[in-house]
């Protein structure tokens, strides 16, 4: 719990009466490696907070082939930014996982109790969109190699915790390749 509170702590201010109020509405998860946070096609009914572990978003392209498109890590959080709407990509937990949840009931009564909780989830919602454009947009339009290098560099937290084939999906490569580039850069 503590690290949800410093991490929320970092974009705005609560006392300790609505650190108790969020506490008390929490509930730690954990999520074995493989296992599904929510899947594709399905609602999502609860927020998460990542405590430790990666989850990978994913999704099957039209030749069946499993696509990751981003990796989410500590320190971040699982939400659906649109109320009963169905997730149209997985999100799955790349490692062993330890979480902290709230049911969707929970956090909105959190957001409808706490003044200022609104403006704290927004400068979250911000900093998580620069992230995943600062991480995602320059990979599209590189290399493989230099691909693999600014993986390395956006994600070094991941690199050696997530399965290679995890890597090279998102990367757009094959596995082969991924180890062909791994093997010349040592």
């Amino acid at each position: 719990m503590k690290e949800l509170i410093e991490y929320v702590l970092q974009f705005g201010n609560l006392n300790q009466q609505q650190i108790d109020f969020i506490s008390k509405k929490a509930k730690e998860s954990a999520f074995q490696k493989d296992e599904y946070f929510v899947e594709a096609g399905k609602v999502l009914r609860q927020v998460g907070f990542i405590v430790e572990g990666v989850f990978r978003i994913c999704y099957y392209n039209n030749k069946g082939e499993e696509i990751t498109r981003y990796f989410v890590d500590e320190n971040h959080l699982l939400f659906s930014p649109y109320e009963n709407e169905p997730f149209t990509e997985y999100v799955q937990a790349a490692t062993d996982c330890k979480l902290i949840v709230f049911s969707n009931q929970d956090w909105k009564e959190i957001s409808n109790t706490i003044v200022g909780w609104e403006a704290i989830m927004q400068k979250i919602i911000q900093k998580a969109l620069v992230e995943k454009l600062d991480r995602r947009s320059p990979l599209v339009a590189q290399d493989a190699t230099t691909r693999y290098l600014m993986f390395m560099e956006k994600f070094p937290s991941v690199a050696n915790r997530v399965p290679l084939s995890y890597i090279a999906s998102y990367l757009g490569i094959t596995q082969q390749s991924l180890s062909r580039i791994r093997k010349n850069i040592r």
